[in-house]
C-alpha cells in the first residue's frame, strides 16, 4: 500500500472518530435519553462540543476532496515524493486543525486548515501534470 493510501486510510479512520466527544458531552449534557431521542428542548452542549461537532464537519467536508484526489493518484498510478509528502503533510495538518479548533487556538487553527488545502491543490496538480 503507498504512503498516499496509508494517509488517507489514518485521516478517514481519524474522521470517523472525531464525533465520539461530542456524543459523550451530548450524553452528559442532556442524558442517555436524549441523547438517543428526539429531545423538544434540548440543552445546549458545552462549547468545546460545540467546536468538536464543527471540526468534525470541516473534516468530512475536506475528505471529500482529499479522498477523490488519492484514489485517482492511485488508479493512474501516480505516487512521488511530492505526492507522499503532501498526503502526509495534509493527515498532520488535518489532525493539528482538529485539536487546535477544539481548543480554540485562533492562528494556528487557521494555519493548518490553509496547509491542508495548499496540500489538496498540490496533490491535485501532480495529477494533472503528470
Amino acid at each position: 500500500m503507498t504512503i498516499e493510501l496509508i494517509c488517507l486510510t489514518f485521516i478517514t479512520l481519524f474522521t470517523a472518530l472525531m464525533w465520539l466527544p461530542y456524543m459523550v458531552n451530548i450524553v452528559n449534557v442532556r442524558g442517555v435519553s436524549e441523547a438517543l431521542g428526539y429531545p423538544s428542548n434540548p440543552a445546549a452542549v458545552s462549547q468545546w462540543a460545540s467546536r468538536v461537532d464543527r471540526a468534525h464537519r470541516n473534516a468530512v467536508e475536506n475528505l471529500t476532496i482529499f479522498a477523490p484526489l488519492v484514489l485517482i493518484a492511485q488508479v493512474s498510478g501516480i505516487s512521488s515524493d511530492t505526492t507522499a509528502m503532501a498526503c502526509i503533510i495534509y493527515a498532520t495538518a488535518r489532525v493539528v486543525h482538529f485539536f487546535t479548533l477544539v481548543f480554540a487556538v485562533p492562528v494556528i487553527k487557521s494555519l493548518s486548515f490553509m496547509l491542508g488545502s495548499t496540500c489538496q491543490v498540490v496533490l491535485a496538480l501532480s495529477i494533472l501534470l503528470a
